[in-house]
């Protein structure tokens, strides 16, 4: 389970796990497969079950990576979501050899998805927080974009930047991207450079 925030880096620590576990031996194609609801749940009664099993055979050898998993489970009345979860956890106990399933989101959302049913507690003994990211830490990774980009941040950009996520960060609320927004402003700026 990866607790955490929008743009923590849940997805990219995903990828590295399947292709460390590749290399181990422990998954055979360690590669990923991410879906959320829409790529589990149906729109019509037993289609659910169908769409669940051809995610998980799509990710056999490597790992499924659900975001915002607890969507599945916002609501006791839900039976689509409630289907996805009891065919996922028989999947996974299927496939415990060949399979390793990581499912994302906020922090108290996720607590309440693991509760809504007794297959996901006893499967998911792994959590992981991803806090914010401290606003020293986005101006790093607007500099690793930069330099992957070819651009070099001048004295005063760096300067305005660290300002700026500062500020972001201490006004930081549910919708505080994290890294995304660190992005957003990166490519706002390179696009204002190029007007």
């Amino acid at each position: 389970v990866f607790y955490g925030n929008p743009g923590t880096g849940k997805t990219t620590v995903a990828r590295l796990i399947a292709q460390l576990y590749k290399g181990l031996g422990i998954l055979s194609k360690g590669h990923l497969v991410e879906c959320d609801r829409s790529g589990l749940v149906g729109a019509h009664l037993g289609e659910t079950a169908i769409k669940v099993n051809e995610v998980v055979q799509s990710a056999l050898g490597g790992v499924l990576f659900i975001d915002e998993a607890y969507s599945l489970a916002h609501d006791e009345r839900d039976t689509f979501g409630s289907e996805a979860i009891d065919t996922l956890v028989k999947l996974m106990e299927d496939h415990r050899d060949n399979l390793v399933v990581i499912v994302a989101g906020y922090p108290e959302k996720m607590a309440h998805f693991i509760n809504s049913n007794p297959g996901l507690r006893s499967r998911f003994t792994k959590v992981f927080s991803f806090d914010d990211y401290k606003p020293a830490q986005l101006l790093e990774i607007c500099n690793f974009l930069a330099k992957d980009a070819n651009y070099e941040l001048a004295e005063k950009t760096s300067a305005f930047l660290a300002k700026l996520f500062e500020q972001m960060y201490a006004a930081r609320d549910a919708s505080f991207g994290n890294g995304r927004d660190v992005r957003n402003v990166f490519e706002a700026a390179m696009a204002n450079q190029a007007n």
